[in-house]
């Protein structure tokens, strides 16, 4: 299942792709796409419904694809070739760092360069949303957790990240750094989330241009991983890393100025498409 909220900002109506790529009305059916919803049972029932009987909805802007995330988690260098390009050491065990949740936006939301900034970046990755909550999950059993697959677009600023006073989160939180979707995709329509294809372009140049595949630490580890320091809930969504291509790592580095129009995606998940520009 593809589902995804439809509407302007804090009054997104829950939906469903039908076969013909056309939005279904959930929102009588269930309050949001969020919380308990995203639980292994009830997406079995939205499994089950006759998607010709639920009303259209025809346009509107397309909003963050998970309601009322609790833990925006996020999984510094899971690339060896980024860690690279950043001049980082591969790390022994996950980096973990917490975006803020009044970061997520519409995956095709104006993405705002913060007052100040000078090192505006992205990051295309691959967005694991959790159903079944927990906490000490065994790696074997950890797929069973996720609800979905969505894109990320790990907006970060990178002089308030690692120039700042040494802490991630102040260049990783800024308003709009959190676009989510188009879809969340149910984990039975992907197949192997460590095969995916995932790209981004800025106007037109293909910067990023990489696959699920080379991450250091595979999406079971890491919710296995993420469980040991937090307990889990249903909505939680953790990004796992992003391929080489970013901006700080060009030779020189490039850097987004505003009027810049990002385009990203993964392999079966969807396209973003934002246009950058100031707080």
């Amino acid at each position: 299942m593809k589902l995804l909220r439809i509407g302007e900002p804090g009054h997104e109506k829950p939906a469903i792709l039908d076969g013909d790529g056309k939005a279904r009305d959930l929102s009588s059916i269930v309050a949001d796409i969020a919380d308990g919803v995203l639980r292994p049972d009830s997406l079995a029932d939205i499994a089950k419904l006759e998607l010709d009987a639920l009303p259209e909805i025809a346009g509107g802007r397309i909003g963050p694809c998970v309601g009322r995330v609790g833990k925006f988690i996020c999984i510094g260098l899971n690339y060896s070739d980024h860690a690279a390009e950043t001049g980082a050491d591969v790390p022994a065990e996950p980096v973990i760092f917490m975006k803020a949740t009044s970061a997520i936006c519409g995956p095709n939301d104006e993405v705002r360069i913060p007052r100040d900034s000078k090192k505006t970046d992205w990051e295309v990755e691959l967005g694991v949303v959790i159903g079944e909550g927990g906490a000490y999950i065994d790696e074997a059993d950890a797929l069973k957790h996720v609800a979905g697959y969505c894109v990320v677009n790990d907006v970060s600023e990178r002089e308030f990240q690692i120039e700042r006073g040494g802490t991630w989160d102040k260049g990783k939180g800024c308003d709009t750094f959190g676009p989510i979707g188009p879809w969340l995709v149910t984990a039975d329509e992907v197949a192997d989330p460590q095969k995916l294809k995932m790209w981004l372009e800025v106007d037109g140049k293909r910067f990023q241009d990489g696959s699920t595949e080379t991450m250091v630490f595979g999406v079971a580890h890491l919710v296995s991983y993420v469980s040991r320091f937090m307990s889990l809930q249903p909505g939680d969504i953790i990004s796992t890393g992003t391929p080489p291509g970013v901006g700080m790592g060009q030779k020189p580095p490039v850097y987004l100025k505003g009027g810049e129009v990002i385009e990203l995606g993964i392999e079966g998940l969807g396209t973003q498409r934002q246009t950058v520009g100031r707080a």
